[in-house]
């Protein structure tokens, strides 16, 4: 399926750029201050690369004519 060809690409460059970025914070300098603004921003990416992770992790609801509402189970007809 090429889409998920895409899918496991995208999951694998979001994987090894989170190692890359834990690597970073891990080599960082220490004493580390509260307005090290570049600390921070690394901090910023890895939250934003694992919540990216944790969405394509998770199925999503397409509303359709016999399900409408997530939850609402399956119309019969």
């Amino acid at each position: 399926m090429l889409g998920q060809d895409h899918l496991t690409t995208a999951i694998a460059a979001l994987k090894a750029a989170h190692g890359a970025i834990n690597s970073e914070i891990s080599a960082y300098p220490t004493p580390i201050s509260g307005c090290d603004a570049q600390f921070n921003h690394l901090l910023d990416q890895r939250h934003r690369i694992t919540a990216a992770l944790a969405t394509l992790d998770q199925p999503v609801f397409i509303p359709t004519p016999r399900t409408p509402a997530q939850g609402a189970g399956v119309e019969s007809r």
